[in-house]
């Protein structure tokens, strides 16, 4: 299927980035662009998403993912199970002085990441394949980001080793309100933001775990 017009696809992303209220300037929207053209080409191959027609990805991955950059916290950012690099790419974009880092599992989608990264410049974010179990970085992160990743619990085992001295904020996308995994939760601080993301008409939650030292 052929790439519609590229001025549609950038007049959509430019109204959904307005409405967001985010500085991106003429560039970094055509970075943006460039990675939906890649994720297009590669899907056909490697199947790293169910969503097909860019048209579609401009709300369902790119404003999805920037609706959550101005609750980045730190310098270090880690996407647990980045993927095909949802959200991590688009914020990395949005936040060029902050430094990334995507974690997958999955030899064929960290493959696209690193072409993704290199094709896009961006020299602020970094592949890593591993599984989360295993992977300690040092110094741990700030943040970490996840999207259609895990359970709440889950996430949060996972998340506590990898942040800086087990301290630090989690930012779980999820799509209605996990009141069942909410339950199950004990942390100190626990925040669930209703997410109005442009062009896309379904609920969207961020479930916002601030994690302190054991």
């Amino acid at each position: 299927m052929p790439l519609p017009a590229e001025q549609d696809l950038a007049a959509s992303l430019a109204d959904g980035i307005g409405q967001l209220g985010l500085g991106l300037g003429p560039q970094r929207q055509a970075r943006l662009l460039e990675y939906v053209t890649l994720l297009t080409r590669w899907n056909r191959t490697y199947n790293l998403t169910a969503v097909r027609d860019p048209r579609d990805m401009v709300p369902v991955h790119l404003l999805d993912s920037l609706s959550i950059a101005p609750y980045l916290e730190g310098e270090r950012i880690l996407d647990l199970g980045s993927g095909a690099g949802l959200p991590g790419i688009p914020l990395a974009v949005a936040h060029p002085q902050r430094r990334f880092t995507l974690l997958d599992a999955n030899a064929k989608k960290t493959r696209f990441l690193r072409q993704a990264v290199a094709e896009l410049g961006l020299d602020n974010v970094v592949v890593v394949c591993a599984r989360a179990e295993a992977y300690r970085p040092d110094p741990g992160f700030d943040c970490i980001t996840t999207r259609a990743f895990a359970g709440l619990s889950d996430i949060l085992s996972l998340a506590q080793p990898l942040l800086r001295e087990g301290r630090g904020l989690v930012l779980a996308m999820k799509g209605r309100r996990p009141g069942l995994e909410l339950a199950d939760l004990a942390p100190p601080q626990v925040n669930v933001i209703p997410l109005r993301v442009p062009q896309l008409d379904r609920e969207r939650h961020l479930v916002l775990i601030r994690i302190h030292p054991r």
